[in-house]
């Protein structure tokens, strides 16, 4: 056991100071304590946290959170996607080195951190990189055994923000849009087969299968910092996707000319890069098409995917089926981003309910009138 002595600071003031054996069995000793239940309190963690293998050199603490950041963007950086790796390299130089990078991490407070979520700029989503990249780290220092436990953890979080809200184009919009664009096959395309951009823009000549309508998405082609860093798809698996076979002849006119190796959409050697938000000729596509319809909502590529869904779940398609198309997880999440398109679905299931209870009513009641009869 070890054992609790006072001391007196060079500004007399009265401190208390424990004395214990770390469990490789050298002496050690933490001071600073206000009063002796603190110290008492601190010796009998320390001894029940050795009992249980849990013990936690607080030498080890005083390490910067700026140091093992570094270490930790270095190990994120081998394991992630250019285009995942980057919003969190810029959350952590913009958010957590300038707030942190100067701590000791045992010097860190929940509160602290509490406070300076609360206090950051941004909507949900940057906040809850921000706050995941520092608790990050400090996950990394508690599996080093640098910390007891990670304070950023259990903190209160801006709600997810869900009330983004999606356009889904009819058919006609989706014709209009592509009358409109410079990359029309493209454009319906991305409609009627749920690709995200990168997977379709990465596409090769010999991906397509034009006897079985089918594309085989292997590849994914993501703009990062104006370059193109290709790799795997996002779920890294690939998949084959049909596509419907009135696009058979505008894809198979793409391909006129060019080697297997080559890309089917735009020239074949450059990936056809994601066009600008603000001026680049997508935008200009939309605005030429609200200027035929006055209904036609402000999308973006990404709505295409949503409208390849939408359009599906019209036509009946299962959600295992939309699922595989679109390349999700599971079903459940395609339940969970799509819910607001099966909610017909709900209306059906009633209706069918209904129509079962009054059959079942009718056979009952035909079925005691024989009995009567009898």
């Amino acid at each position: 056991m070890g054992s609790v002595h006072p001391y007196t600071t060079a500004g007399g003031k009265k401190l208390y100071r424990i004395h214990y054996r770390r469990p490789d069995h050298r002496q050690t000793s933490e001071r600073g304590f206000k009063t002796k239940r603190d110290a008492e309190l601190r010796l009998a963690e320390v001894e029940i946290s050795k009992a249980r293998g849990e013990y936690v050199d607080p030498s080890t603490a005083i390490i910067t959170v700026g140091t093992l950041g570094a270490q930790w963007l270095d190990q994120r950086r081998g394991v992630l996607k250019p285009s995942s790796f980057r919003p969190l390299e810029s959350a952590w130089r913009k958010h957590v080195e300038p707030k942190w990078g100067g701590r000791r991490i045992g010097s860190i407070r929940h509160s602290e951190v509490q406070a300076w979520i609360s206090g950051l700029e941004g909507g949900s989503t940057t906040v809850r990189r921000a706050h995941g990249v520092l608790a990050g780290i400090l996950d990394g220092a508690v599996h080093d055994r640098r910390l007891s436990r990670n304070v950023a953890r259990e903190v209160d979080l801006p709600a997810k923000n869900h009330d983004a809200r999606r356009h889904y184009l009819t058919h006609a919009q989706v014709q209009t849009l592509a009358d409109h664009a410079r990359h029309p096959t493209l454009i319906l395309f991305l409609a009627y087969t749920g690709l995200r951009w990168g997977e379709a823009t990465a596409l090769r000549v010999r991906h397509v299968d034009m006897l079985r309508r089918r594309v085989s998405v292997q590849e994914n082609a993501v703009l990062v910092s104006s370059y193109v860093h290709v790799g795997t798809p996002k779920t890294h698996r690939s998949r084959s996707v049909p596509f419907p076979e009135f696009l058979a002849a505008p894809l198979a006119k793409l391909a006129e000319g060019k080697a297997r190796e080559q890309l089917l959409f735009g020239d074949g050697e450059e990936h056809v890069k994601l066009p600008a938000s603000r001026n680049g000729w997508f935008t200009a596509a939309v605005r030429d098409a609200q200027a035929v319809d006055e209904h036609f909502p402000r999308v973006t590529p990404h709505d295409l995917r949503h409208t390849a869904a939408s359009l599906a779940v019209q036509a009946g398609a299962h959600v295992k089926a939309v699922q595989r198309m679109l390349g999700h997880a599971s079903a459940a999440m395609t339940l969970d981003v799509y819910a607001d398109l099966f909610d017909d679905d709900l209306d059906a299931v009633a209706t069918a309910l209904d129509q079962a209870k009054r059959s079942s009513s009718v056979v009952t009641v035909l079925s005691r009138a024989r009995d009567r009869v009898s």
